[in-house]
């Protein structure tokens, strides 16, 4: 029998122990390492963790700035209105929801129409409006069944308003819920921090030009939570800064007159301040309301806004692009003064016609105007004198010549999207069409360049800019829209300081033979009779622009669809001697500029220079076709 040694057990015991210690030491060591390393090395970062999901930081979105007329009339505010919100994400059934939602709040076939197009381009995780503006009743039911309904919440939110519906709105543009297109440009700007939480923007007209000047500071509060999300106090608040207010040159009153005074017509007029270039008025009618954009527009309504054969959301004065006509001719008459081709008192003969190539290029007048100055030209719309003149300048002078007075170029008016229209030239033409034979331009073109006919194409406002300069004895502004642009923070005003572009280098007296010519046209011309009886003097030219060509035959308005007549044009400046305000006319289809677009002119003149307001829209003078054809 073998017995055990008492010492080497002892021994062998106390070997075991010491290795067991040793990994108690080691896993000790062990998690005091990872104590050191969680509450003194990563102590930062864990209280940060533990902090963020004790507090949530909630954006709080400031009030967008306030756009006004000049002389303080409201154009676009705020106010604060419940919305009935869906979090896609939080719910099981869409559909079913919106269904028993429905059974409490008066849910609409639109809302629903409206919520899938914002569902389709909105990510699953944000909230979506179904119904807005609700009313204290509406509130109180839905909280009542609150507890049914999962991603279901009421918020209070800020909505943008336009007291004037569709008055000036390609002006003030609109804003509608933000767009990739639209994260695009707040990452370009550095302004993501900024817009958390903010769920609109600027699309179009001023509205988008002064986005970032319109948003504000968005503020942030800091709230503390429970384990459910729920909101338990308020720690700290950093209230919004609201955006900064516009100020803009427009007179509400006068471009109210001005949209009245198209009455049911398709047109444009831009009224500009010749010595400083701020607007007066710019109206584009038909024209919409932009307060259907601000929750989101259904789809019946956008599909008429942009399959209306009227086109209400096209800019006509920033994007329509038309033949000036006959208010081509004291440019012209400039040019040749200018560039030595004529004197005021040189004479042509009009036997009615101008013989080019074998072309017979006729003249309005039958039988033509017989002996013709500068001044009768201008003051009777002598197309024969114009023909000619045309043909001694040719096409590359006149376009260097109009090209300096804006035309054919976008005159940077502070909206985004205006057209260059087309400024006709040798290069152009090279440029324009692909063709070797099509490429060549033909002396025979320039003939109808010289009564603004052919391929000349220019936008409402660059008509009114040249027309102004002229008005300011060859100093050009630039248009523009905003006067100042107020801080509200500091309540300092940034002034958009009026400088001009250039001085062209036109003689005073060539200057003053066009404008002396222009009031005649308003006191024995082709403009007399819209412009009998009034108080002031004023200048101004008649046109009209060909929508088809004639092929030679007599145009007789009444026997022409509606959609080809002729376009019906005005320019003018008043008062003749010190001019305060500078404006072109445009009427689509309109027949003759006398009968149609200066009769408006007269209007808006009247109302700026002796604050008479019409009471109807301006007539259609149907005896002033044949006036203008004497």
């Amino acid at each position: 029998m073998e017995f055990k040694n008492p010492q080497e057990e002892l021994e062998r015991f106390r070997h075991r122990l010491g290795i067991a210690g040793g990994f108690v030491l080691f896993c000790f060591c062990l998690l005091f390492a990872r104590f050191v390393w969680l509450q003194i090395v990563q102590h930062d970062y864990y209280q940060t963790r533990a902090e963020d999901n004790r507090i949530s930081l909630v954006p709080i979105v400031p009030n967008r700035g306030l756009i006004l007329d000049r002389k303080g009339e409201v154009l676009a505010h705020n106010y604060s209105a419940y919305t009935l919100e869906l979090t896609p994400s939080r719910s099981r059934d869409l559909d079913k929801t919106i269904d028993a939602l429905a059974e409490i709040i008066d849910i609409q076939p639109k809302d629903r129409k409206r919520f899938k197009k914002l569902l389709e381009e909105s990510k699953n995780f944000e909230s979506l409006p179904i119904r807005t503006r609700l009313t204290d009743e509406e509130v109180a039911k839905f909280i009542a069944h609150r507890y049914r309904f999962s991603g279901v919440d009421i918020k209070a939110r800020l909505f943008r308003q336009y007291p004037g519906g569709a008055f000036a709105s390609h002006i003030l543009g609109y804003i509608g819920r933000t767009t990739e297109r639209d994260e695009e440009k707040i990452e370009e700007r550095d302004q993501e921090a900024n817009y958390r939480g903010t769920e609109h923007f600027g699309k179009t007209g001023l509205e988008l030009r002064y986005e970032f000047d319109l948003h504000g500071v968005t503020g942030f509060e800091k709230v503390e939570v429970d384990a459910g999300g729920h909101a338990v106090r308020t720690l700290t608040r950093s209230a919004p800064v609201a955006g900064n207010n516009l100020t803009l040159t427009i007179d509400a009153e006068l471009q109210r007159i001005a949209e009245k005074a198209f009455g049911d017509r398709k047109g444009a007029l831009v009224a500009i301040e010749p010595a400083t270039g701020g607007l007066l008025a710019m109206v584009s009618v038909p024209n919409y309301d932009p307060n259907m954009f601000v929750d989101g527009i259904d789809t019946q309504n956008w599909r008429e806004l942009n399959e209306s054969p009227d086109k209400p959301m096209v800019n006509r004065a920033l994007n329509g692009a038309y033949p000036p006509g006959s208010t081509f001719k004291p440019l012209m008459a400039l040019a040749a003064l200018t560039l030595g081709k004529r004197t005021p008192n040189q004479t042509i003969s009009d036997p009615g016609f101008f013989n080019f190539g074998g072309h017979h290029f006729r003249d309005d007048k039958k039988g033509g105007h017989g002996l013709v100055d500068m001044y009768k030209s201008i003051v009777h719309s002598c197309d024969t004198y114009y023909y000619m003149l045309a043909n001694d300048l040719g096409i590359d002078n006149i376009s260097a010549f109009m090209g300096d007075l804006g035309l054919g170029q976008r005159t940077g008016v502070d909206i985004d999207g205006e057209s260059e229209g087309v400024l006709p030239s040798q290069a152009w033409k090279k440029k324009r069409f692909k063709k070797p034979e099509q490429q060549k331009w033909y002396a025979g073109e320039t003939i109808s360049i010289g009564i603004g006919q052919g391929y000349n194409a220019y936008t409402p406002i660059q008509l009114a800019q040249a027309i102004a300069t002229i008005a300011n004895n060859g100093v050009m502004f630039r248009p523009h829209l905003v006067k100042f642009i107020t801080d509200t923070r500091s309540g300092g005003k940034r002034l958009i300081e009026p400088s001009p572009l250039k001085t062209l280098a036109l003689k005073q007296e060539h200057i003053d033979v066009v404008k002396n010519a222009m009031v005649g046209v308003n006191t024995e011309g082709t403009g007399a009779r819209a412009f009998a009886g009034a108080e002031y003097v004023s200048a101004g030219k008649t046109g009209t622009a060909q929508v088809f060509s004639l092929k030679g035959a007599e145009y007789k308005e009444h026997s022409v669809k509606k959609e080809l007549r002729d376009h019906a044009l005005f320019v003018a400046f008043a008062p003749a001697d010190k001019p305060t305000i500078a404006l072109a006319v445009l009427v689509e289809n309109g027949g003759f500029g006398a009968q149609a677009a200066a009769p408006i002119a007269r209007q808006v003149l009247d109302y700026y220079l002796l604050g008479k307001k019409p009471k109807a829209p301006a007539p259609v003078d149907e005896d002033a076709v044949e006036a203008e054809k004497e």
